[in-house]
């Protein structure tokens, strides 16, 4: 037979369980509306890779194969190309003339990214890469390259807009 304090301390137990329940449930739910609103991610998230351009616009994979050659999941495939003179790809003697990350086999572990001695690959925030064809989940090298900013001005018209700009400051200051 239980004794009365063992009643007693389940009853409280129950109680305190209940009154945790009912307190969840009337306040407010937190939902995120994802299609509606754009999802927030953490800076630190790891989503569909990217392959970087340096400041003029080249690529910065040199083809060194260390990314392939350190991810666990064999999901990288790369062919390297020699740059020359008249076509200047990257900013190295060689660079990924193919460059495909198997999608299906990738396990977004961060050592490719951790490998890349140019920083050239690294992780992105696309998360929407879901497929009833695994043959769509192996992107290329022309769905993972940054898209190309705007050029930089011609260091001529630079120094010309930094004048102009430094003589509106001095004649708004009259």
């Amino acid at each position: 037979m239980p004794t009365i304090n063992e009643i007693l301390g389940s009853a409280g137990a129950i109680a305190k369980g209940m009154g945790v329940t009912l307190k969840e449930m009337l306040s407010p739910a937190v939902t995120e509306a994802y299609p509606e609103e754009p999802a927030r991610l953490q800076d630190r998230y790891r989503g569909v890779h990217v392959l970087e351009r340096d400041q003029n616009g080249l690529e910065k994979c040199v083809a060194c194969f260390l990314c392939a050659a350190i991810c666990p999941a064999n999901c990288i495939y790369i062919e390297a190309a020699e740059n020359t003179a008249e076509l200047r790809i990257s900013g190295g003697e060689r660079y990924a003339k193919v460059f495909n990350i198997d999608y299906s086999r990738c396990i977004f572990c961060g050592y490719c990214v951790e490998a890349c001695p140019t920083d050239a690959i690294v992780h992105g925030h696309g998360f929407e890469i879901a497929s009833y064809n695994t043959s769509t989940l192996v992107y290329r090298k022309e769905q993972l390259l940054a898209p190309l900013g705007p050029a930089p001005a011609p260091p001529c018209l630079a120094e010309e807009q930094n004048r102009g700009a430094a003589l509106t400051y001095v004649l708004r200051q009259r």
